[in-house]
């Protein structure tokens, strides 16, 4: 531009009507819509919601801290120590207290972030074991409104678990009048334990349907149901059951965390043992609720889908158990009519028979859906169950009875068929036994002997079908019938496997066992079976009675030791079908090699139970017997009880007291006098110096026959005493000594007239007398 067409001062530029706005908006990073316009994009609140974390995260600090926490508890549970004398006066739970306070006061507030976290809820668990009854209830109640999302969340819901499991305790104490109150500082109202379930159970009702098919809520809801019904509990203690609350997979979890118990001592009150409680009125009422809303919302094949269902089918199995427990399963509609296909509405009807369901014959074979059968067929009437039987079960024995999971529901309907059924079970199943020994499963056979034993009907039956399975057919293969049901193998098996064994293996040695022998080889299965064909009446169960006589001290020492078969023995001295001319026998029978028998720790047991049968005659035979081994079995580990037991010092120097007390100790069977013999054989080392030895005895003995009438343990106790104090440079009496003295008349207390109290006493004057250094009277004396 030319010179002259310059303008001066500061340049402006022309404003145009194109001008941008003096301000800015916003610029937003949209992406071109694509789809319907009807589309709206999530907002980011919804983007920051996670599933695991309903209720938000813990802080990193104060997850820290419980961690500490959990350590802390883990060192109280596993190394609980009794306090010692000096620390009585110490409370020996203050520090625990005061450590769970500041614990639980950290939590407050937090309790829902801490029961969804994956560290921290296994911390609140082990904590719960450690409250008290308020504290739970106020821990129970901090998380109302909650439960519907915690019973469904991974981790919370073991919490509800746990909390229902030991909320237990304080229900039964609330029933009991025990009523923990708040402070004078708590604000508020604090609901009672009962009523908190209560509002649980409310709160869950409306959703029970989607809850008993979620995998985690499933079992918090059997949990409940269990809290809802003690019966139930109890009569399903066995972890590995399917109507437990807690699964295989979760118990072995919880098993590799350490014991979960109170880190409070008894002293506290916070002792785990709780009294058996019945159903309380209201806890029954909503279990009859609970049961009408799964009735109601759910149709007949869809209670059927859940028998079928892994994860539903625990809960079915408990809900049909609350439903015969509240005598609501013999009616129409029922669960467990809709479960058998209108067999329980047929026995209302009194129908004599019924078309069967594909159905239900495919619960028999299903490994999930025959855990629930087995529940129908022991809670069914007895009309139902009858139905059953003849649609189901009659005709079909012999391939159930051998089936991998039949087998078990055949022997749980067996526990209740009457004599007429149970025929039919013998006679349809006489070509199978053999194959449930070869197969190892004899549920079914051992399921028909005890139903022979309860109804003392076809005993003569049962045995027959024990010696088919075993292919045992002459009066001679007999001898063989203890050792082949011990193996579980038939006799053709049992002899080969004998003829292969080299010479020295099927020889006894106690310290080397071979692993082919057959104390090793002693099956539970086959123990059963023995120990309840022990239990028929005679003579059918003379059988195993007398192959166990056939066999030689080295075989019955093999069986004795072993810790499986050593149970048969028992029931043969306990049996009240068992003569008593062959229990005596086998008592017998191990005379000469009772200090083998007592040398272990399975044997000694069972040394123990032979001689507590034994008559007065037969304990002085097994007692001389082992006379000579009088050292062996002082120098064994197991043997000195047994040793201490028979008490051979005093049958070698009074055999006629030692008679005498063995014949009232087995009259009167009295646990005192039990005592008192340990107590004899300790004192039997009293020691005594020469001086008392020399003045003493005579006047002991001269005591003894004109003042029969007088306390002993008072003259005897009178005695040292005055010893001590006239002569108290020639006796010398040690503080052991007269604290046994002291302890044996606290125990015989008010029996001054009892002849086996001066047997006692009488021993303790036998004992050798040794002065206060432990040097023997001859010794001293050259």
């Amino acid at each position: 531009m030319p010179r002259e067409n310059r303008k001066r001062g500061k340049k402006h530029k022309a404003k145009t009507t194109e001008e941008a706005p003096s301000y800015e908006e916003p610029q937003l990073d949209l992406e071109p819509q694509v789809g319907p316009s009807w589309i709206v994009a999530a907002s980011k609140e919804d983007e920051d919601f996670n599933p695991e974390a309903p209720f938000g995260y813990v802080d990193t600090d104060v997850k820290a801290y419980f961690r500490t926490v959990d350590i802390q508890i883990r060192e109280w549970q596993e190394n609980r120590q009794e306090p010692l004398d000096d620390e009585v006066t110490v409370d020996p739970n203050a520090e625990k207290h005061m450590f769970f306070v500041a614990a639980l006061s950290e939590m407050r507030g937090k309790e829902k972030e801490l029961a969804t976290d994956p560290d921290c809820s296994i911390i609140l668990e082990r904590m719960a074991y450690s409250m008290d009854d308020f504290v739970r209830r106020v821990f129970l109640d901090s998380l109302s409104g909650s439960y519907a999302a915690l019973v469904k969340h991974r981790f919370a819901s073991h919490v509800c678990q746990t909390l229902f499991t030991v909320i237990s305790e304080t229900i039964a104490r609330e029933a009991m009048g025990t009523l923990a109150l708040a402070s004078e500082s708590a604000e508020g109202e604090l609901r009672t334990a009962t009523n908190l379930v209560l509002d649980i159970c409310k709160e869950l009702l409306p959703s029970i349907n989607s809850l008993l098919m979620d995998p985690f809520a499933s079992h918090v809801i059997r949990a409940l149901l269990g809290l809802l019904c003690p019966s139930l509990s109890r009569t399903s203690s066995d972890e590995t059951s399917p109507g437990t609350v807690r699964s295989k997979k979760s118990a072995h979890w919880k098993s590799r965390q350490g014991p979960l118990m109170s880190v409070f001592t008894d002293k506290k009150g916070k002792s785990k043992e709780v009294t058996a409680r019945s159903t309380l009125p209201e806890f029954r009422a909503m279990s009859r609720k609970i049961v009408e809303a799964v009735r109601n919302e759910l149709g007949d094949n869809e209670v059927r889908a859940l028998a079928a269902d892994k994860v539903a089918s625990p809960c079915l199995l408990m809900l049909l158990n609350v439903e015969a427990e509240l005598e609501m399963a013999d009616e129409h509609g029922s669960l467990m009519d809709r479960v058998t296909v209108g067999a329980v509405s047929a026995s209302l009807e009194n129908r004599t028979s019924i078309e069967p369901s594909d159905y239900l014959g495919t619960l028999f074979r299903d490994p999930t859906s025959s855990h629930l059968l087995e529940i129908v067929l022991s809670r069914a009437s007895d009309k139902a169950f009858a139905l059953i039987w003849n649609a189901y079960i009659k005709g079909k024995l012999p391939r159930l009875s051998v089936h991998p999971v039949g087998n078990f529901v055949i022997a749980k309907a067996l526990e209740r068929v009457d004599a007429i059924q149970l025929e039919t079970t013998y006679e349809e199943l006489q070509a199978v036994w053999e194959k449930m020994i070869t197969t190892s499963r004899t549920g079914v056979l051992r399921a028909a002997v005890v139903r022979s034993i309860a109804l003392r009907s076809l005993e003569q039956n049962a045995i027959e079908a024990a010696l088919s399975a075993l292919n045992i057919a002459s009066d001679e293969d007999k001898k063989y019938l203890v050792s082949c049901m011990l193996s579980l193998k038939t006799l053709p098996v049992y002899i080969s496997a004998i003829g292969s064994q080299l010479p020295a293996e099927i020889t006894y040695e106690k310290r080397g066992k071979k692993d082919n022998e057959p104390s090793s080889q002693s099956t539970i299965q086959g123990s059963l079976l023995l120990q309840n064909l022990l239990k028929l009446s005679s003579p059918h169960n003379q059988p195993v009675i007398d192959s166990l006589a056939t066999l030689d001290s080295s075989e019955l020492l093999k069986i004795a030791h072993n810790a499986t078969s050593s149970r048969v023995l028992d029931v043969l001295l306990d049996s009240e079908t068992v003569p008593i001319k062959a229990k005596r026998s086998f008592v017998q029978s191990f005379i000469g090699s009772y200090h083998l028998l007592v040398d272990d720790r399975i044997g000694s047991r069972v040394g123990d139970r032979c001689f507590a049968f034994a008559d007065t005659y037969l304990k002085e035979k097994i007692a001389r017997s082992l006379i000579p081994q009088e050292q062996t079995l002082a120098g064994s580990y197991y043997g000195k009880f047994f040793s201490r037991n028979l008490n051979l010092y005093l049958l070698k120097r009074r055999p006629d007291e030692w008679k005498t007390f063995q014949s009232q100790k087995k009259a009167n069977n009295n646990s005192t006098i039990t005592t008192t013999l340990s107590i004899v054989n300790d004192a039997s080392d009293l020691p005594f110096t020469e001086a008392a030895d020399s003045s003493e005895t005579k006047t002991k003995k001269k005591r003894k026959r004109e003042a029969r009438v007088k306390d002993e343990i008072d003259e005897l106790f009178d005695s040292v005493q005055n010893k001590k104090k006239s002569k108290s440079d020639k006796i010398a009496v040690t503080t052991d000594s007269s604290t046994a003295v002291r302890v044996a008349k606290e125990l015989l207390a008010g029996k001054p007239t009892d002849r086996g109290l001066r047997d006692v006493f009488d021993a303790i004057r036998a004992a050798p007398k040794t002065d206060f250094k432990g040097k023997g009277r001859a010794k001293h004396r050259a």
